[in-house]
This record gives structure tokens, C-alpha cells and sequence, in this order.
């Protein structure tokens, strides 16, 4: 597959790997827009949040709960952090593969885009 989170999570491309357990993968993203920003990605491949099923309902809320608790880790969670999903090109999505993006460290904008 050439999609490079899987080739990530398949160890087939170097990662700074942070965390994982059997269902996610926790790495920086390589182009970070605060001081803290983690991707938190499923192993399973799903292109977008718009083609999860049912069955991946309880995926995604490890995401989140997996999230909560690097933001924990890295000290970020009593002063407050951000959790993004970019679903599809327009929605600003430039890997097709399911993540969420944990941004932290600073004070964040509260525009979005």
C-alpha cells in the first residue's frame, strides 16, 4: 500500500513513535503548527472520517481517549489543547489516511482555519 501512515505503522518507514498499542500509532507531524503537535493515527487503514462504519465507532474513541492521554503526558492538559480532524482536500485532509492532529504549548488561535 502506498499510503505513508501505513507504511509507518507497518514499520516500513522510519517514525518517531511516541506511543502505540494495537489500534493506534502516536507520532509528531513533521510540519508542526504549535509547540506541541502529535498525530494520533488508527493502524487500520481509513481514508477519511467520512468512511468510518459502525464497527470503527469504538476506533475513534480510543483515538480521542488516546489523545487525552498523551496531552496528560506531555503536560499540556490543564492549560488546554486542541483536537482536529481534517476530513477530505477542501477540509484540508493531505494525507488520506484517518488522524487526529493533538496541537498544545501555546495559546491557540480561536479562529478556525
Amino acid at each position: 500500500m502506498s499510503c505513508i501512515f501505513c507504511q509507518i505503522a507497518d514499520g516500513k518507514l522510519p517514525g518517531d513513535i511516541l506511543y502505540q498499542d494495537e489500534e493506534v500509532l502516536v507520532f509528531p507531524d513533521i510540519q508542526p503548527q504549535a509547540p506541541l503537535h502529535l498525530l494520533i493515527i488508527p493502524k487500520k487503514h481509513i481514508s477519511a472520517l467520512s468512511r468510518i462504519t459502525r464497527e470503527d465507532k469504538p476506533l475513534v474513541g480510543h483515538m480521542i481517549n488516546t489523545a487525552q492521554e498523551m496531552a496528560r503526558r506531555e503536560g499540556v492538559s490543564e492549560k488546554g489543547y486542541r483536537l482536529v480532524i481534517n476530513c477530505g482536500q477542501q477540509g484540508g485532509q493531505l494525507v488520506p489516511h484517518l488522524h487526529l492532529h493533538l496541537l498544545g504549548g501555546r495559546q491557540l488561535s480561536d479562529q478556525l482555519g
